[in-house]
């Protein structure tokens, strides 16, 4: 089966009837996806009163991508806000352990950043993270281009496969070592994962310092047909290979994802059940 959807619910104004708020957005996200990926958890671990009212709003089999705490992943700057390494990772636990007891917790994303390179240090460091999260799907998503040079590709498979990690497929720009090919290789039987980021080459890296500007063009894109033919092989490998493919679009600087994912959804022919009853009709037609 493959399960399509997007990075955040709150973003996407094609979804929205024109009479919700902002508190529906879920709802009406729901009655299109039966996915969508979490990422308020990397900024800050997030309160059980939010949890529980994005379980309350979600259908029964409505799955949620959870993107892992950015103090976790060597993201985060500065001193943690906790009193320990092993706090943060309690906290978080309990945070998310009420969608894993809905049946809602497709996975943990676990995307490390572009300086995360090939080596001894950070294998380990990827083993120490997979045991404080012993009990949980994870998803490993590299962004440095050294663990997929010919010489490592192998091993990081098979590495991936030994501690039982779904390898985070993506499609990217292509704008050198902090940047990684499209390898479509599923590294467990039952999941993976597909992130798609767009492919502007120009925004990915932040050149100017400005993070602000950075992130309003670094998922600017829009994919046209030949390259969402391109993804649509890639993921039909990726399906003779693992029960459920999870497809993920984050190209959406310029409100771009909700568009290609419906269009993806259409190449494969594929109609949710189960849904939000809040159909919009959207959407439709020949594209």
């Amino acid at each position: 089966m493959i399960q399509i959807g997007l990075t955040g619910w709150g973003d996407h104004p094609d979804l929205y009837h024109p009479s919700s708020n902002a508190r529906e957005k879920l709802l009406d996200y729901s009655s299109h996806f039966p996915i969508v990926e979490l990422d308020s958890t990397f900024y800050a671990i997030q309160p059980e009163r939010n949890i529980a009212k994005w379980i309350g709003e979600t259908p029964d089999h409505f799955q949620f991508v959870v993107k892992a705490y950015q103090g976790m992943t060597g993201h985060h700057r500065g001193e943690l806000p906790f009193a320990s390494i092993d706090e943060m990772y309690d906290l978080f636990r309990l945070s998310i352990e009420p969608l894993q007891k809905a049946g809602k917790l497709a996975m943990i994303l676990v995307q490390f950043p572009p300086w995360f390179d090939c080596k001894k240090e950070n294998v380990d460091t990827i083993r120490a993270i997979c045991k404080r999260l012993e009990g949980f799907d994870v998803a490993v998503e590299f962004r440095h281009q050294s663990w997929y040079e010919p010489q490592f590709l192998k091993g990081t498979l098979d590495f991936l496969r030994e501690m039982n990690i779904i390898h985070t497929v993506c499609d990217e720009p292509q704008a050198g070592v902090g940047s990684v090919p499209l390898v479509p290789e599923s590294t467990r039987r039952d999941k993976a994962l597909v992130r798609l980021h767009g492919r502007n080459v120009y925004g990915w890296r932040n050149l100017t310092g400005d993070n602000e500007a950075w992130r309003k063009v670094r998922y600017l894109y829009e994919y046209n047909k030949a390259e969402l033919k391109e993804i649509e092989t890639a993921v039909n490998k990726l399906k003779s290979e693992a029960d459920e493919v999870y497809v993920i679009f984050n190209n959406n600087s310029g409100k771009h994802a909700a568009q290609n994912a419906k269009q993806f959804q259409q190449m494969f022919n594929i109609t949710y059940e189960n849904l939000t009853p809040k159909q919009l009709g959207f959407f439709e037609g020949e594209w």
